[in-house]
């Protein structure tokens, strides 16, 4: 008898583990509108937006990005970077440096380690709103990763990223997104443009 209510306990807990971990038709949604947006971002058409970044109030900037594959470029008033995805070159047009980093390195950006994030660490939920679809992520128990929540706003035509707000640590940063565009965006546009900086102190920061 004691066999037998321990292994009803056991299937008790069993189901209550499986039933915990079904996807319900929200979570689903807005997982798959996430997919989505990701593709449209980060897919091999490439996108280019403009943002601007507040981390609770000590941290400012603004400028233009573009993504294609593991391609990546950016200008800001102060800082630029390119990357062909076999090097970064960042560019700090204050101290007139470049510094050449191994894309893959968390040390070409100082923000960078804090911001890593793979979206199957996540739990999904989807809102409507008068500003456009909210899709809510919650860091899964256990994930290390620097992100631990995030509220992206979404247009509700375009499906375009309109902001994110994302809990790193203790802290929140705000990120407002516009002029974005999906595709069509050059492989030249990621080629560093050597001769334009000439002058600046160029430092080698390889192996990163």
């Amino acid at each position: 008898m004691k066999r037998y209510r321990i292994m009803i306990l056991m299937i008790a807990v069993m189901m209550g583990i499986s039933a915990f971990g079904k996807v319900t038709p929200n979570e689903r949604q807005a997982r798959e509108m996430f997919d989505r947006i990701y593709q449209m971002v980060y897919g091999p058409q490439g996108s280019t937006f403009r943002y601007s970044v507040n981390i609770v109030g000590l941290y400012k900037t603004a400028g233009t990005i573009w993504y294609k594959g593991n391609k990546q470029r950016f200008v800001e008033s102060r800082y630029a970077s390119w990357s062909d995805g076999n090097r970064f070159y960042r560019v700090d047009k204050k101290e007139h440096t470049v510094e050449l980093h191994n894309p893959k390195s968390k040390k070409k950006d100082r923000f960078a380690s804090k911001f890593t994030f793979s979206p199957d660490n996540y739990y999904y939920h989807i809102a409507d709103s008068r500003e456009g679809f909210v899709i809510m992520l919650d860091a899964k128990p256990g994930v290390k990763s620097g992100i631990k929540h995030v509220k992206a706003i979404i247009d509700k035509i375009t499906r375009a990223p309109k902001s994110l707000k994302i809990k790193v640590a203790f802290f929140w940063t705000t990120v407002n997104i516009s002029n974005f565009r999906s595709g069509g965006i050059s492989d030249a546009i990621f080629n560093f443009p050597e001769s334009a900086y000439r002058g600046y102190e160029f430092i080698d920061k390889r192996p990163d």
